[in-house]
């Protein structure tokens, strides 16, 4: 069987959650895959641990593996010719990491909390993808959700003013959270923020005193509460998304 020879490609042994109960499996790349094809991922698959502030992988390396990330927040930046950092994206639980079939690494990946990854050496990765046409489909649904995402993202950026940048950054995190737990997004909601303001303020192309002063402004007139150094209380799911000037059905995160 064709699986059996990308699985020989690999000695690795796993040391995580097996496939079955993976907390991201219902969303990761291997979200279609039926027993048989995951019992093959669980013979070639292994998991790369970081701490916050680690670089996973610098741009224009080259990377031997693909990932999907399964805990914990990573960032994707760019350096500029004139030597300044700029963040592009967030990769998230059940996000992927990697391109198959470029071995170059397009951004640098740090890791903004502890990160968990479930990786994949490229070469027995892309020959599963060519003999079950269900993982390239889920990578391709991935990837084309992550280009809407990446619109939506511009438009935010572009049009936006910063209140409303700060209140559709959040209620995008809190989307994001509510799915991975299996739930709607609704009513009050607590989340943990996974980057500083000064990363936000990078992020969302404004000041860091504007951040502190629109997170503010969204706790003075009870949107939100504050809980901790990052903690953030959504009174309201729906009127936060009101306040950003965006519908329930808005796009994120990458």
């Amino acid at each position: 069987m064709q699986v059996k020879a990308a699985i020989a490609e690999f000695t690795a042994a796993p040391c995580g959650p097996s496939c079955v109960t993976c907390p991201i499996h219902e969303r990761a790349v291997c979200a279609r895959c039926d027993t048989r094809y995951l019992e093959c991922l669980e013979t070639v698959k292994y998991y790369r641990r970081y701490e916050a502030g680690q670089v996973v992988v610098w741009a224009g390396d080259e990377m031997d593996f693909v990932a999907s990330i399964v805990r914990g927040v990573a960032t994707l930046t760019r350096m500029l010719d004139d030597g300044r950092i700029q963040m592009v994206g967030l990769l998230m639980p059940s996000d992927f990491l990697g391109r198959p079939g470029h071995r170059v690494a397009t951004y640098t990946v740090t890791a903004t909390s502890d990160l968990e990854l479930c990786c994949f050496r490229r070469q027995p990765f892309e020959k599963m993808m060519r003999d079950d046409h269900r993982i390239s489909s889920r990578l391709l649904e991935m990837t084309l959700d992550e280009l809407d995402a990446a619109r939506e993202w511009l438009l935010l950026l572009g049009r936006k003013s910063a209140r409303e940048k700060i209140a559709s950054f959040l209620s995008i995190l809190a989307r994001r959270q509510a799915v991975l737990d299996g739930e709607d997004p609704q009513g009050r909601m607590h989340l943990e923020l996974p980057l500083s303001r000064e990363a936000m303020s990078d992020y969302l192309g404004l000041t860091i005193e504007t951040v502190s002063r629109q997170m503010t402004a969204l706790k003075r007139d009870g949107l939100i509460e504050l809980s901790g150094k990052r903690g953030v209380i959504l009174s309201d799911f729906d009127s936060l998304v009101l306040e950003g000037g965006t519908d329930g059905d808005a796009v994120m995160l990458s």
